[in-house]
């Protein structure tokens, strides 16, 4: 014999609200999504090794003028650079665990051979190439939970900002495992994944981005990038082609 809640108690239960997120609830992705989508007033709000981080309100210095500079140097190389994408803060569905808010990230268009796709709901999903992130206050998570979760996930390249210590890391996926990449004699970091992405690492932390810019044109002015650009090409032509024949 089966049994049921009474129609008012029914009711009652059908109209309970989500319980808000709270920093330090332990979710998992779907979970955090319901509570999150029921929080539109919430801007910012991750989830790292299954742990909910909700942003404080950001200073001008120690992170909205940085994160400013970070993202122009990346939409200059974007710019420059047919069917690679860059995103401002965008949510990432990276497994059961992590759906991270990065500062900033590079990706090379699916169709092109990259890693992460849209949902249809337009949400990224998978691990984009490159990941950027402004560490203030939360230098010790975008060093440890965050960076473990990028590097399991498949992130190739990881650039944190730590703003108090003065310093950018730049890591590079190699076996499984994050290594730093070390500048040149010049102090110029090239990226690995993104041929002519070049950081010249002292002009940004003083902010001398007319420094930073000319340094990163150098870069895409070289064979290096332009034969970067024709793989893409490439490989967007082939996906077409295949996309196109009839099934």
């Amino acid at each position: 014999m089966t049994s049921s809640l009474p129609q008012t108690a029914a009711s009652q239960l059908k109209g309970l609200a989500l319980p808000p997120l709270e920093n330090g609830d332990r979710l998992t992705r779907p979970e955090f999504e319901r509570r999150y989508n029921a929080m539109p007033e919430v801007r910012k709000a991750e989830l790292v090794e299954g742990v909910v981080y909700m942003a404080s309100p950001l200073r001008f210095r120690p992170h909205a003028e940085p994160h400013g500079r970070l993202i122009t140097w990346l939409g200059v190389y974007q710019a420059a650079t047919p069917y690679v994408q860059m995103g401002i803060e965008p949510t990432m569905r990276l497994d059961i665990d992590n759906e991270p808010q990065p500062d900033g990230v590079l990706l090379i268009s699916q169709e092109s051979g990259g890693c992460s796709s849209l949902s249809e709901d337009g949400y990224l999903e998978g691990a984009t190439e490159l990941v950027v992130e402004v560490a203030a206050s939360s230098a010790a998570i975008d060093l440890s939970d965050k960076k473990r979760a990028y590097r399991r996930n498949g992130v190739q390249e990881y650039i944190v900002w730590q703003v108090f210590d003065q310093k950018i890391d730049w890591f590079q996926r190699q076996d499984g495992d994050y290594v730093s990449l070390a500048p040149d004699d010049e102090g110029i970091i090239h990226s690995q994944v993104f041929p002519g992405l070049w950081l010249n690492v002292a002009a940004m932390l003083q902010g001398d981005m007319r420094s930073v810019l000319a340094v990163l044109q150098t870069g895409i002015e070289t064979a290096e990038h332009q034969a970067f650009v024709q793989q893409l090409e490439a490989l967007r032509s082939k996906t077409t082609q295949a996309n196109d024949r009839p099934q």
